[in-house]
Parts: structure tokens; sequence; C-alpha cells
């Protein structure tokens, strides 16, 4: 009896010490992390909303892991080029993208991307920015009305800039198109900063910019609408696209993402980090000073909201392909 009592204790005990082993590599490694500098990929080029997001958010997620985190822009493709990056990078929490919606989810339906939805694991979603149309203040367009004038007087002839095939400019422009009949000049740039001087300089006529990359300059640009369901608080003046007459809502959400398969353990750090920046009363003044308004979801609840996003802009292909269209 007592040998066999030993033997089950020794067992137990052995049990105890091996799960202790196999714990103590995860737990070293939430400890640990971040050792390095943690990459923060942009889509985009500097200077516009999702890269203006990620240098605010940087700061404020290296002083909440006591680390470095790293902003790396690599426009292209419409954020293709960054999120497939990201997409293909190892999954151990140092490197991470700042995503665009709804190009997280247009880009894999529009073509053959090198990445899809199911390729990140979704940390969080951080603001969302309304969509928004904008002319030069000297330009005769003021309205939504004379916007459809000026299209049919010269179809083809009035240009609109977007950050690129599938974004939240384009797509708006496309359901604008579809809900008004005309045809706009689509020309994609780079990103915001370079569209936007394109439109103050006058090579284009408009410009396809969230409110919060407007309301900066707002005595350059001058916005003509805007897409969210009710005014933005930054832009209390420009009326929204329904009360214009056009049926259409567009805006852009920002998150982060990693490549999937992060280890549990780094993800619950970077979400506790994350949780814990949207909340900072610092970050939230940083972001209304920029003209974003926050938009926290957890990773699990924004990645439900993906999904019904998803399956909405699928629709939309089917009935209005957009790609390679203006």
């Amino acid at each position: 009896m007592t040998t066999l009592i030993s033997r089950r204790r020794f067992l137990g005990t052995t049990a105890g010490v091996a799960a202790g082993l196999v714990a103590a590599p995860a737990v070293l490694r939430a400890e640990s992390f971040p050792s390095r500098p943690i990459e923060l990929v942009v889509g985009f080029s500097p200077g516009g909303g999702t890269d203006v997001t990620a240098r605010t958010f940087a700061g404020f997620l290296a002083t909440e892991l006591g680390g470095s985190v790293v902003v790396v822009n690599k426009p292209g493709a419409s954020g293709e080029t960054a999120l497939a990056g990201v997409a293909r990078a190892r999954p151990d929490g140092y490197t991470l993208g700042v995503t665009n919606m709804p190009g997280l989810i247009t880009l894999p339906i529009e073509r053959n991307t090198q990445f899809k939805l199911d390729d990140f694991d979704f940390v969080a979603n951080l603001v969302s920015d309304p969509s928004a149309f904008s002319v030069k203040p000297d330009s005769p367009i003021r309205s939504v009305k004379e916007l459809i004038e000026a299209a049919r007087k010269d179809p083809g002839g009035v240009t609109f800039g977007s950050t690129g095939v599938g974004t939240d400019d384009h797509l708006c422009l496309v359901l604008f198109e579809q809900a008004t009949g005309v045809k706009l000049n689509h020309i994609p740039f780079p990103g915001a900063g370079p569209m936007r001087m394109a439109v103050i300089g006058g090579q284009v006529t408009v410009a396809g910019l969230n409110v919060g990359e407007v309301a900066p300059f707002k005595t350059q640009l001058r916005m003509i609408a805007q897409g969210g369901a009710t005014r933005s608080r930054f832009a209390p003046d420009v009326p929204t696209f329904r009360e214009q007459g056009v049926n259409i809502e567009m805006g852009s959400e920002r998150g982060i993402v990693a490549p999937k398969g992060l280890p549990p353990e780094v993800m619950a750090r970077l979400a506790e980090a994350t949780a814990k920046v949207v909340k900072n009363p610092e970050f939230l003044a940083k972001i209304e000073s920029q003209f974003t308004e926050p938009d926290y979801l957890p990773g699990p609840e924004w990645r439900a909201r993906l999904a019904k996003a998803d399956a909405k802009f699928r629709a939309l292909w089917t009935t209005q392909p957009w790609s390679g269209k203006s």
C-alpha cells in the first residue's frame, strides 16, 4: 500500500513539474515581450489618416509595453503590399499591421491577393472616420447637386482622386455613381498626402478623403458632402450625402492585425496594452485633435463585424464590380 501511494504521489508530482515546465516558456515569453522593436506596418504614404493614426497609437503602445514600436510605411497596390507582408511575417508579435477597412475586405474580393481575411489574428479596431468629397475653396462645385450637374455636362471630365482601387474613398465613388448615374474619372494615388496635394494644386477636381483628413486643411479644401449616417462633430456644417438626396454611406475603420498564429500569451499582452491605450485620456485627446472618432472593438467583436461587412461588399461586387472602374 505504501509503495502504491508513494508511486501515485511521485507520478502526480512528476506530472505537475512537467506541466510547469511546459507552461514556463509561455509565461517567460509573455513577460519578456517585447524584447526588440515592434514594426507597425502602414500600407499608405506618410501624411494620410491611416499613417497619422498609426503614429499616434505607436507612441502610446510603446509606453504600455515598455518597448519600442516603429511605424513602417509600405505603400502600394491600395494597401495590399503591406497587408501581404504582414500576413507572411513570423507570428511572434513583432510585426503588426494597421488596417484600413474596407480595403482589408474588398481587396481579396476584387482580385487574387497575396492575403485573405483568415490570414490574420485581430487585436482590436481603434478608430473610424467618415468618407467625404472635397474640392478646392474656389471650385464652382459647392454641393452634391452641382457635382452631378458638372459630371453630366462633361462625362469623364470631372476627375476624382482616391487612395486606391477598393479603398473606402474609391467605394464611396462607386456607390455615388451607382446612385446618381453619373461618371467621374477615377485617379488612384498611393496615399492621402499626394492625392490631397493634387487637388489643392488643381490637377484633380474632387478629393475622396475622410473627414479627419480634410478637417486640418479647411483653408485649402472644402467638403461638399460626408459619408456618415449623421454629421460628424468635426464637420457639423457639412451635409451628409443622404441629406442631399444620395442614399449612400461610407467610411474608414482603422485597426490592428497580426499574422495568423500569434501565441495566445503574446496576443493577450497586445490586447491588454491596446485596451489601456484606447482608454487613455491623452490618447483620446490626441485622436480628437486629429479629427478622428474613437471606435474601439476588441479582436473577437471586430472580427464578427468584419464578417458582416464582408458579406455586404461581396453582394455589392455581384451587382457593381469596382475593380478597374472609376
